[in-house]
């Protein structure tokens, strides 16, 4: 709860800041840009300072009961005086079991505290004085941007100093409390075998005192009927999650190699999601550098590379390291493959961000930036995890091969078909390389990452509902479809380009016929939740299964209106291609992949992540999306009118403006989830130090010895 009261101050005062766009539009395009963009990254800010100062005053409480650790002296007449019944009865009987007990009465009030501060917070922003700009160093909009970007790594860093010294505290702590749990453990057991008639007179003495003033609620639930049991007022401001169920515990090496894979995704999406923010910026303030490597040419590659090959890649090869073995009921068949695989990826990702940010890169093609000996990288890693996955497969115990790696490996397949084509120098000319890019482009998305989570979704949606899938057969007539069509529509992105005409119909007939997996997708997986939504309210990971499966429906739909050659003449070009790109790569891939992320790794840690930050996780994430891609298509469709009456182009420059303040809002929020999904990520891998209690841990002792 203590996570809570911090987390709903910082997104309060995120949404009360999110709503003063017309001011932070004034002052963009005024005189005093310097506050203007000082509010927008304020959106960045406000929760890591939170939990900066909360961290901070958790390292001071455990410091201070260091301290008195070290001053305190073992007494056993103390700590026996201050027993209460409910341990008295723990000593002279068989322990009662332990009643759950949540949040008291001053979350509220300490909730308020931040609701109070968020809204001075506001109220410090609009005021307005009127005074001169100033002209100082600091006032310049790229030194304000490229200063507060570079503190939010260090804040990061701070944050895991402060969380690693306080675990350091309380290991230190426990050391000295667990040897005076022994001696008093040691002291009870004697005084019970030698005097005890004096300890029960003392438990009647003290008794009669404690119910006065510290009377409990004992219960004896056998059948675990009763749950959450407490005498304590209770002010629940959400609603209880289902835990993960227990599963049988993998290989540890398998555990190790998930977790790094995961892990590193993790951090690609941190840094991916950081230029991004950087480069969306950008459009509000295109005067915020003057440097070659931070232009927006270099950079926008940088971050859909790092998104596209870091997290999302890694990040599908982790959870098909678990699924495809477990759908096959057997063993990865290589760990050290898959350990290759993860070097390779990360080498390529490294080596690939250095080379485009020094201008070295494949002549622009979108998506294929890397120059072909750093994507050599990816090939080995590619050709391994097949190899890994095929060889897992053919040694299955179970008589047939689940849908979800008939998916999963033939993305693989395809993706390394789609890049040989893309980099063998063949028919790299000309026109060539026009139909080469919109095939790369397209089947990299559709038969990569779409077809990988696809698979992905056949296994989670129906594991997570304890039901198998709707239909099998939809299964097979989406998976044979989307093969059919998808592959053939990468020239739909070049209507009305200098290509044969029958190929860009080949490409809007495909683009149509997309149609049919789609639909027959997204009645697979929407029959699959019926009778189960009441699921949804009670669980952490199926709402991030959901919205792949919404948004797989509507961004499909959206491409197929796209391909038409009205609509391509209206909106291509524009930033509504960007917005589409956003929708389904952020609104299906990624949400699956946390989906997933979230339902493995607790099975595989024991570590449940903190369901309140999954549940800011999943909302920032969630209105970011929508923050960022609604005004975005909105004002690129005006744009698109704009130009077919022949406006003069600075005008729809000028127009955007607004949207992109929205699109940069947006980003801010899916940013900042991104910081929390880290977190979690790293609350569910390492378990958390219990300051050990001494009376708690005499009893525990103590009862073994019984």
């Amino acid at each position: 709860m203590k996570k809570l009261k911090l987390f709903l101050g910082g997104v309060l005062s995120v949404l009360m800041l999110a709503g003063f766009k017309p001011l932070a539009t004034n002052y963009f395009q005024g005189t005093d840009s310097g506050i203007g963009i000082l509010i927008l990254l304020f959106l960045v800010l406000v929760p890591l300072l939170f939990v900066l100062g909360f961290l901070f005053v958790q390292f001071k409480i455990v410091l201070n009961k260091f301290q008195q650790t070290r001053r305190y002296h073992y007494d056993f007449n103390k700590l026996l005086k201050e027993l209460n019944p409910k341990q008295w009865q723990n000593i002279l009987q068989t322990p009662k079991k332990k009643c759950k007990g949540n949040c008291n009465g001053s979350c509220l009030k300490k909730t308020l505290v931040f609701v109070i501060l968020g809204m001075g917070s506001v109220q410090y922003l609009m005021a307005q004085d009127g005074s001169p700009t100033s002209s100082s160093f600091f006032s310049q909009p790229g030194i304000i941007i490229t200063v507060i970007l570079l503190l939010i790594p260090l804040f990061l860093g701070a944050l895991f100093f402060i969380h690693k010294a306080i675990r350091y505290i309380k290991n230190r702590i426990n050391e000295k409390n667990e040897v005076f749990a022994q001696k008093f453990s040691d002291e009870l057991q004697t005084n019970l075998d030698n005097n005890k008639e004096s300890l029960l007179a003392l438990k009647t003495k003290q008794t009669s005192v404690l119910d006065e003033t510290n009377s409990t609620i004992e219960t004896d639930d056998s059948k675990s009927i009763l749950e959450n049991v407490s005498d304590l007022p209770q002010t629940n401001f959400t609603a209880f999650k289902k835990k993960a169920t227990k599963r049988p515990q993998l290989d540890p090496d398998v555990t190790k190699l998930i977790l790094w894979y995961l892990g590193c995704g993790a951090f690609w999406l941190f840094l991916g999601g950081l230029i991004g923010e950087y480069v969306g910026i950008k459009f509000v303030v295109p005067e915020v550098d003057q440097m070659s490597w931070l232009s927006f040419g270099r950079l926008r590659p940088v971050h859909t590379n790092i998104v596209f090959w870091g997290w999302a890649s890694l990040s599908m090869i982790g959870l098909g390291i678990y699924v495809v073995p477990t759908v096959s009921n057997t063993k990865l068949y290589s760990i050290k493959w898959g350990w290759i695989a993860l070097v390779c990826t990360n080498i390529m990702i490294i080596a690939g961000t250095i080379s485009l940010l020094l201008g070295v890169n494949n002549g622009g093609g979108e998506f294929r930036e890397y120059i072909w000996p750093i994507m050599a990288f990816f090939a080995v890693a590619l050709l391994l995890t097949l190899a890994n996955f095929i060889l897992t497969v053919a040694k299955r115990t179970t008589h047939e091969i689940y849908i979800s790696n008939w998916y999963i490996i033939s993305a693989i397949i395809f993706t390394v078909i789609v890049a040989l084509t893309a980099y063998l120098p063949f028919w790299q000319d000309g026109v060539s390389e026009t139909i080469v890019q919109g095939y790369f482009m397209h089947s990299g998305v559709g038969m990569w990452f779409t077809l990988y989570t696809l698979g992905l979704l056949y296994y989670f949606i129906p594991q997570q509902l304890n039901k198998p899938i709707y239909a099998y057969s939809l299964g097979i007539l989406a998976f044979w479809t989307q093969i059919i069509f998808y592959t053939v529509i990468g020239t739909h992105h070049f209507v009305f380009a200098p290509i044969p005409w029958w190929l860009q119909t080949v490409g809007i007939v495909g683009s149509a016929g997309m149609i049919i997996p789609v639909v027959a997708a997204t009645i697979n997986y929407s029959m699959t939740f019926k009778g189960q939504w009441n699921k949804v309210a009670n669980s952490y990971t199926l709402p991030f299964f959901l919205v792949p499966v919404m948004y797989y429906f509507i961004v499909s739909m959206q491409g197929t209106a796209e391909a038409f050659k009205f609509t391509n003449l209206l909106w291509h070009f524009t930033d509504f291609t960007v917005a589409h790109a956003h929708l389904g790569f952020y609104g299906i891939i990624t949400f699956a992949l946390w989906g997933g992320v979230y339902a493995i790794v607790p099975r595989l840690t024991g570590n449940e992540p903190p369901q309140h930050l999954v549940g800011v996780h999943f909302w920032l994430a969630f209105i970011g999306i929508l923050f960022y891609t609604i005004p975005l298509s909105i004002g690129s469709t005006l744009r698109g009118l704009s130009w077919m009456k022949g406006d003069p182009f600075i005008d729809s420059v000028e127009m955007m403006f607004e949207w992109w303040l929205w699109r940069a809002i947006g980003g801010s929020l899916m940013f900042i989830s991104h910081i929390i999904f880290a977190y979690n990520f790293y609350k569910m891998c390492i378990k958390d130090v219990e300051v050990v209690n001494i009376k708690d841990k005499a009893f525990e002792l103590l009862m073994k010895n019984k």
